[in-house]
């Protein structure tokens, strides 16, 4: 069965689990996953997900973006990341993304198209009860990258 990406429009906290390991606080998640659209990626079974919210004035934010661990790697990501492209395009000209300043993350959304907006200098460290920290490296700053959606 090929993979299959559906729009999620009830049931929307069954897919915290998966949601947390890219955002750490339910109670950040929580600002967003409902006011948001929330994609699943299936292929044999749920992989990952992600949540797109509009920010007004045609821009759109990439919000969250969650691989389950054991399938990480296998593209699943950047199957996502097409997906939603292709959703919003014609409706919207701007596609954020907001991630810790994580160098494998970066290079991701890079490696999909979006290049470097800003950063918000500590951002992780004054939000974030508890440090986060990726590849032994403790988070402080939020950049933001930008893509434009094509009509």
């Amino acid at each position: 069965m090929p993979i299959q990406i559906n729009l999620i429009t009830s049931g929307k906290p069954a897919f915290m689990p998966l949601l947390l390991l890219a955002d750490e606080e339910e109670k950040y998640i929580d600002e967003y996953l409902y006011r948001g659209d929330l994609f699943a990626l299936c292929d044999d079974g749920l992989k990952a997900v992600c949540v797109v919210t509009d920010e007004g004035n045609g821009v759109f934010e990439l919000q969250n973006i969650a691989v389950d661990v054991p399938y990480q790697q296998r593209g699943y990501g950047r199957a996502l990341v097409k997906h939603v492209f292709a959703h919003y395009t014609g409706r919207g000209r701007t596609m954020l993304v907001g991630t810790g300043d994580s160098p494998p993350h970066v290079a991701f959304y890079e490696s999909c198209g979006f290049v470097y907006s800003h950063r918000i200098k500590d951002y992780i460290l004054e939000r974030y009860e508890q440090p986060i920290y990726e590849n032994g490296v403790q988070l402080r700053d939020k950049i933001y990258l930008t893509k434009e959606l094509e009509y």
